[in-house]
C-alpha cells in the first residue's frame, strides 16, 4: 500500500505561502506558511500533521494490542505534543487517556508500551530517509 501528499510551496521562505494535499482529499490545498508554522495564523504545519499521525497511529495500534488479548476499549483518546526546536523535531510527547473494562494495570501498561514502541509512525520517526529528486527547467 502506498499513500500520497504533495506539497506546494511558492515564494520566500517567509513571505511565500504553500498548500497541502492528500490522495484521500481530507485535505485539499490546505493553507500552510511561515506564519502557520512559527506564528498564530490559521492553517497547518509539518508539526502539527505528524503530532496528528502519531497520535492516530499509537491509538489504532494499541486498539490492536488490546483486541488481540480480547479486551474491548471504550474509548482511547490519546494528545500528541510535538516538540520543535532550533529546527529539530525533538520530542514527540503521547498522552493517552483510556477506558478498558477488566483490564489490570500491569497488562494496560505492557500492551501501552508495545504500542508506543511499535506503531509504524513511532518507528518512523527513528528511522532512514531516503530521498528521489527531480530537477526541471
Amino acid at each position: 500500500m502506498k499513500r500520497k501528499a504533495t506539497a506546494v510551496w511558492n515564494g520566500t521562505i517567509k513571505e511565500g505561502k504553500g498548500n497541502l494535499s492528500t490522495q484521500s482529499q481530507v485535505l485539499q490545498k490546505t493553507p500552510y506558511s511561515f506564519h502557520t508554522r512559527f506564528e498564530d495564523e490559521k492553517g497547518t504545519n509539518p508539526e502539527e500533521l505528524i503530532g496528528a499521525a502519531h497520535a492516530g497511529c499509537f491509538t489504532m495500534q494499541l486498539s490492536a494490542n488490546l483486541s488481540k488479548e480480547e479486551f474491548n476499549p471504550v474509548e482511547l483518546e490519546t494528545k500528541c505534543e510535538i516538540t520543535f526546536e532550533d529546527g529539530t523535531i525533538k520530542k514527540s510527547h503521547l498522552i493517552l487517556t483510556a477506558k478498558v473494562p477488566g483490564i489490570s494495570q500491569d497488562k494496560f501498561n505492557e500492551l501501552v508500551k508495545h504500542a508506543k514502541e511499535n506503531c509504524p509512525i513511532s518507528k518512523l520517526l527513528n528511522s532512514e530517509i531516503t530521498l528521489d529528486s527531480t530537477l526541471n527547467g
